[in-house]
């Protein structure tokens, strides 16, 4: 007799609302201020008051550069989860100045992070302006979900015929971390659990090049459309991931013909 996913586990499905985050961003140095000088720290240094011997040549670190680099990280932390929530309005143009009055830091991490935004297709440059969100259609949408049909279905399909059920069933915590992130109703809050969801899937593969595609597609699909379809509600969401749940008993249970059903009813909303 088979097992269902439940029975390897031994566990049920938690329900509960996921309390939604927001990314903290550390108050930078605004532009008028004068910025302390970064302190620098002489590696291999030897010997009092930063003496060294001739043998070694110390290596200076400068410490700034590293802190900017995690500010520029969550700010684009920030900016794609104001993509997804629709806060960044598809189409407004937004200025890295007073995107960084909003965030406390200075322009530059925005801009950097604006500039790798543009790069994914998300906004566009404006001359003296700054940044444009992009305006999607459904079309788009939907030419994603086929691209991510594409690459992602015979993957899963392979992974269903070599996979252990036992693989499938650690997988579970995944699942139901979706459906809590659903039944906050936060779009942001949802994203980012099901891509998790679906890298963690598809990681099974061994590939990381093949995971880094999907997961650059698969935040692309998560922009909201312009219009009313802007934002999926807290239904839509739950029906999604419920869909996660279902695949995963399939998929453990050996129930391949069951699996490649739902896999194709997935994609083929473009979730």
């Amino acid at each position: 007799m088979k097992q269902g996913l439940h029975d390897l586990t031994g566990a049920g499905l938690p329900w509960g609302a996921a309390r939604p985050t927001t990314p903290r961003v550390p108050p930078q140095p605004r532009p008028s201020e004068p910025a302390a000088a970064p302190r620098e720290r002489a590696v291999g240094a030897t010997g009092a008051r930063g003496e060294h011997t001739h043998s070694e040549t110390p290596i200076r670190v400068p410490r700034a550069a590293v802190q900017r680099s995690s500010v520029r990280g969550q700010i684009l932390d920030a900016l794609r989860t104001a993509l997804v929530t629709g806060e960044l309005e598809p189409g407004e143009v937004y200025s890295a100045p007073v995107l960084g009055e909003r965030f406390g830091v200075s322009a530059t991490p925005v801009r950097e992070a604006m500039q790798q935004l543009a790069l994914e297709g998300a906004v566009e440059v404006v001359p003296n302006r700054g940044f444009r969100v992009v305006r999607r259609g459904a079309r788009e949408l939907a030419e994603l979900a086929e691209v991510r049909a594409l690459l992602e279905v015979p993957v899963l399909l392979r992974l269903a015929r070599t996979v252990p059920p036992v693989r499938w069933a650690e997988l579970l915590p995944l699942a139901e971390d979706t459906v809590r992130a659903a039944g906050s109703g936060c779009p942001a809050v949802y994203a980012e659990s099901d891509r998790a969801f679906h890298r963690a899937v598809l990681s099974l593969a061994g590939n990381e090049q093949l995971v880094g595609i999907a997961e650059d597609l698969h935040r692309r699909s998560q922009w909201p459309l312009v219009g009313t379809q802007a934002r999926r509600g807290r239904t839509a969401l739950l029906a999604d991931a419920t869909e996660h749940l279902a695949l995963l008993d399939a998929l453990a249970s050996g129930q391949l013909e069951e699996a490649s059903r739902l896999v194709g009813e997935h994609f083929g909303a473009g979730r």
